[in-house]
C-alpha cells in the first residue's frame, strides 16, 4: 500500500493523496506494523482525541482536497480498509448501565437505534410541552390567572431567555464531558419545570364564573376589590415564568449535545436520516400538544365540578393543567435511560477517522488550534472558541437564518390559536386542533423529507445550505397569504357607529 502525505483530514492528519487500494487486506504479519514516513512527518501511531489510536493509514472515505470539499470517487463505493487498528480509552467504560449496575439485559439498547429511539422521545415530550401545551392554554390561563397578553408573552419568552443563559456553557462544557448524563438531567430539569408549570392549579382556590361587573369590567364604587383580586391572582405569572425558565434549561442539551451525540455514533451517510428522524419528532410533538390540549380543554378545568357553562362560552376555562403533569412523569421516566448510556457507543471509533472534514479552514491557521485534544478542556479557551466562531461566515450566517426563522415561528405557534379564538369566534379547544392539523404535514413531513434528500443526494455542506437557500426561497411565495383577511366583527361604538348617531 502506498504512503499518502500532505492531506487533511479532520482529525488533523495530513495526507497528500488518496491511497492506493491495489492490494486489498495486508498479511496477517503486517497488520498494526509502523510504517516508515519521511523526513519531517510525524510517526504512525499518533493518538486521536477521542482515545482511540490510529496507524498511518488513512481511512478510504477521507479525502479533503478543499474547504467545504465535494466527495471524490474514490470515496464512494470503497469498503473500510482493514488494516486499521481501533483501541478504545484506557479504562472506558462502554456498557450501559448506572454506574456500577450494567446488567446484561440493557446492552441491547446500547445502540446508535437506542439511543435515537429515547432522544426522540425526549424531543417529542419537549416539543409537545414548550410549543404545544403552553401555547394552547395561553388564552385559558389568562382568563383563569387575570393576565394581559404581555404577560403571557412574558411566560413564553421565559424558555428563550433560559436558553440564551445556558446555551454557551451547556454546549462548551457538556461537548467535553459526558452527554447522555447532560442529556438526562437536562430532561431531568424539563420534567421539573412541567410540574411547576402545573401548580398554581393545586394552590389557588376554586374557579367561579364571575358575571358582568364582575368580568374585568369594574363599577365606580368596585373598582378597588376588583383590581385587589385581579393582582393576587396575576403574580402566579412568576410561577409560570419559573417552569418555562426550567424548560429552557432542561432543553438545552437536547439540541446541542443530542445532535452531537447521534453524529458522532453513526456513519457519516446514516447522520443526516438519524438527526431528521431527531428533529421530526421534535416537530411531531407541538402537533400532539395541539391536539391533546385542544380535548384537555373540554374539560373544565374543576374535574367532576357541575357547572352551567359550556366550552363555547367566553368565560370557560379547560383543564390546562392535566397535560403538564402527564408531560412531567414521562420526562422524569424517560431520563432514566438516557443518564445510563455510555460517553460513546461501542464500535464508535472507527466512524471518526472516516469523516470528511468540511470545516472552514481560516488563512491564518489558528484553527487548527482546535484539533488540539487539550484544547476546550477550560475556561480559558472559551473566548478563542468564540473568535474561531465568529470568523467562520458560514456558521455566522446560518444562526442569522436560524434566528429569523426562529423568530417567525415562535410568534406564530403562541398567538396563531388565540388569533383564531378572536377571528372566527371559535373555541379554545377547537383553534388548537386546527393549528395542529396545520403543523403536522407542514412540521413533520418537512423536516423529514428534507433528511431524506440530503441523504439521497449525498449533499455535503454546500449543497445542504443550497437546498435551504431554494426551501427558503420557495416559501417567499406563501407571504401573499396574508393579503387574505376578514373583517372585523361589528360592534357599536368601535367598528360601527350607533345608529342615528
Amino acid at each position: 500500500m502506498a504512503m499518502p502525505q500532505n492531506s487533511t483530514g479532520e482529525n488533523g492528519f495530513c495526507f497528500a493523496q488518496t491511497p492506493d487500494f491495489s492490494h486489498p487486506s495486508p498479511p496477517p504479519t503486517e497488520t498494526g506494523r509502523t510504517f516508515a514516513t519521511p523526513s519531517g512527518q510525524e510517526p504512525s501511531g499518533t493518538p486521536l482525541s477521542n482515545g482511540t489510536v490510529s496507524s498511518s493509514v488513512p481511512s478510504p472515505s477521507d479525502s479533503c482536497a478543499e474547504p467545504l470539499c465535494s466527495p471524490t470517487p474514490a470515496e464512494e463505493g470503497t469498503p473500510f480498509g482493514e488494516g486499521i487498528e481501533y483501541v478504545s480509552a484506557e479504562g472506558e467504560e462502554l456498557a450501559c448501565g448506572w454506574g456500577g449496575f450494567t446488567p446484561g439485559c440493557l446492552q441491547p439498547f446500547n445502540t446508535s437505534k437506542g439511543v435515537l429511539f429515547f432522544l426522540c422521545v425526549a424531543s417529542f415530550l419537549q416539543g409537545m410541552t414548550v410549543n404545544g401545551f403552553i401555547n394552547t392554554v395561553i388564552t385559558s390561563i389568562e382568563r383563569r390567572f387575570d393576565l394581559r397578553s404581555y404577560q403571557s408573552g412574558l411566560i413564553a419568552s421565559s424558555y428563550d431567555i433560559a436558553a440564551c443563559l445556558c446555551l454557551t456553557f451547556v454546549s462548551y462544557f457538556g461537548g467535553n464531558g459526558h452527554k447522555p448524563r447532560w442529556l438526562g438531567w437536562g430532561v431531568l430539569v424539563m420534567g421539573l419545570g412541567s410540574l411547576l408549570f402545573a401548580l398554581p392549579h393545586f394552590t389557588t382556590g376554586r374557579y367561579e364564573v364571575r358575571w358582568a361587573a364582575e368580568v374585568g369590567v369594574c363599577g365606580g364604587n368596585q373598582s378597588l376589590p376588583c383590581a385587589q383580586a385581579a393582582s393576587s391572582l396575576s403574580s402566579y405569572r412568576f410561577v409560570f415564568m419559573l417552569g418555562q425558565f426550567l424548560h429552557g434549561m432542561g432543553a438545552t442539551p437536547l439540541y446541542t449535545l443530542g445532535v452531537t451525540y447521534l453524529d458522532e455514533n453513526v456513519k457519516t451517510n446514516y447522520s443526516p436520516v438519524y438527526i431528521a428522524v431527531f428533529y421530526t419528532a421534535a416537530i411531531l410533538g407541538p402537533a400532539a400538544g395541539y391536539l391533546v390540549g385542544g380535548m384537555f380543554l373540554n374539560i373544565y378545568t374543576e374535574i367532576g365540578r357541575e357547572i352551567s357553562i359550556t366550552p363555547e362560552n367566553t368565560l370557560w376555562v379547560g383543564a390546562w393543567w392535566i397535560g403538564f403533569l402527564g408531560a412531567g412523569a414521562a420526562s422524569f421516566l424517560i431520563s432514566i435511560p438516557i443518564l445510563g448510556y455510555p460517553q460513546r457507543l461501542p464500535g464508535s471509533q472507527r466512524y471518526i477517522v472516516m469523516r470528511v472534514s468540511e470545516a472552514h479552514q481560516l488563512k491564518d491557521g489558528s484553527h487548527k488550534k482546535a484539533s488540539d485534544p487539550d484544547f476546550g478542556k477550560t475556561v480559558k479557551d472559551l473566548p478563542r472558541s468564540v473568535l474561531l466562531l465568529l470568523k467562520n461566515p458560514t456558521f455566522i450566517f446560518l444562526c442569522l437564518a436560524g434566528a429569523t426563522e426562529a423568530t417567525l415561528i415562535a410568534g406564530m405557534s403562541t398567538f396563531g390559536p388565540k388569533f383564531l379564538e378572536s377571528q372566527f369566534s371559535l373555541s379554545a379547544s377547537e383553534a388548537a386542533t386546527f393549528f395542529g392539523y396545520l403543523v403536522v404535514p407542514a412540521g413533520g413531513g418537512g423536516t423529514f423529507l428534507g433528511g431524506f434528500l440530503v441523504n439521497k443526494f449525498k449533499l455535503r455542506c454546500s449543497g445542504i445550505i443550497k437546498l435551504c437557500l431554494l426551501c427558503t426561497v420557495s416559501s417567499l411565495l406563501a407571504i401573499f397569504i396574508f393579503f387574505i383577511h376578514c373583517p372585523n366583527m361589528p360592534m357599536a361604538g368601535v367598528t360601527q357607529t350607533y345608529e342615528g348617531r
